[in-house]
C-alpha cells in the first residue's frame, strides 16, 4: 500500500488502534531500554534548559536587552551577552547565576545524548531509528522518542491510524446531518506528539538536503531516501501554500506535524528491526 493510497482511505476513528497488526508481529521496546532511555529522563532535561533560557531572557528583557542577532543560544548569542552593561554591580551576579544553570542545563542535554548515542546501536530498533532521522526534522532524541512511544510502526493499518494515536486527527461534534470539526482531539501520545510539533518548525524553510541530512541518508535503502525527499517537497509546499492562505502558524505546525506521522509510517513499512540476539 502505498502512502497517497493509505492517506486516503475513510478517516480512521481516534480510539486507540490493535497492537497487533494482521500477519505481523509486533516489535516492543525492552524493558531494558525503557528502563536507560525512558522518554521522561530525556523530557524533563529539555524542560530544564528550556525554564533555564527563559529566566535568562525574561531577566534581560527587563532590563532592556533585546537580542537583535539571527539566532539565539549561539556563539555570537554569549559574545552579546557577556558585552552587556547594567546599572547595578549584583545584577551581574545574578546574570551570572543565569548563565551558569543554562550552561548546566546543556551539559546535563548533552550527556544524556551522548549516552544515546552510545547505546541505541545495540538496539533491536537502531535500524528504524537510523531510519527516521532521514526525514527532515527529526534528530536522533526525536526518532528514539518517537520508537520509544509508539513502538513498531507496523502495527498500524495505514498512516490515518497512526495520526488518531497521535491525537493529531481534527475532534468532531456532529448532530444529524451537521458535522463540525473542532480542533485536534490531543487524544493520543504526548511526547511523541510534542516532538513531531517541534520537528515541524524546521519546514518553514525550502526543501533542501544540507550535510548533516545528507550524511544520515548514507547507507540507508533507496526506498526511504525517496520517502525521505518527498517528505520534504510536499510538507515545505503546503507550509507556504497554508500561510499565504492566512492561516495561523500554529495551525499550520499542526498539519505539517500531522504529515510527518504519515511519512514516519511509510520509512517505519520499508525498515525491519534488527531480530534480538
Amino acid at each position: 500500500m502505498t502512502l497517497n493510497n493509505a492517506m486516503s482511505n475513510t478517516p480512521w476513528s481516534p480510539a486507540r488502534p490493535p497492537l497487533k497488526a494482521k500477519g505481523r508481529v509486533q516489535t516492543w521496546v525492552t524493558s531494558q531500554w525503557k528502563l536507560l532511555a525512558s522518554p521522561g529522563h530525556f523530557s524533563a532535561a529539555i524542560n530544564t534548559q528550556r525554564r533555564a533560557r527563559q529566566h535568562l531572557q525574561a531577566f534581560l528583557l527587563r532590563h532592556g536587552h533585546i537580542y537583535s542577532g539571527r539566532k539565539a543560544w549561539s556563539l555570537a548569542h554569549e559574545r552579546w551577552i557577556a558585552r552587556l552593561k547594567f546599572e547595578h554591580p549584583t545584577h551581574y551576579v545574578v546574570l551570572k547565576e543565569y548563565c551558569q544553570t543554562v550552561e548546566d542545563s546543556a551539559v546535563r542535554l548533552q550527556r544524556l545524548t551522548d549516552l544515546i548515542s552510545e547505546t541505541v546501536d545495540s538496539w533491536t530498533m537502531a535500524p528504524v531509528v537510523r531510519a527516521y532521522q532521514a526525514l527532515r526534522g527529526v534528530a536522533l532524541l526525536s526518532a528514539v522518542v518517537f520508537v520509544v512511544e509508539i513502538g513498531d510502526v507496523r502495527r498500524f493499518e495505514n498512516p490515518r491510524q497512526l495520526m488518531a494515536f497521535l491525537g493529531l486527527v481534527p475532534s468532531e461534534s456532529s448532530t444529524g446531518e451537521h458535522v463540525r470539526r473542532g480542533s485536534i482531539t490531543k487524544a493520543g501520545n504526548r511526547r511523541a506528539r510534542r516532538v513531531l510539533i517541534e520537528g515541524a518548525w524546521t519546514y518553514r524553510f525550502p526543501a533542501r538536503v544540507g550535510r548533516t541530512q545528507q550524511a544520515q541518508l548514507e547507507g540507508l535503502p533507496r526506498e526511504v531516501r525517496e520517502i525521505a525527499w518527498k517528505g520534504q517537497v510536499r510538507p515545505c509546499s503546503r507550509y507556504r501554500k497554508m500561510i499565504s492562505a492566512g492561516k495561523h502558524k500554529a495551525i499550520t505546525v499542526t498539519a505539517i506535524a500531522r504529515e510527518m506521522g504519515a511519512f514516519l509510517w511509510a520509512i517505519g513499512q520499508e525498515v525491519q528491526p534488527a531480530p534480538q540476539a
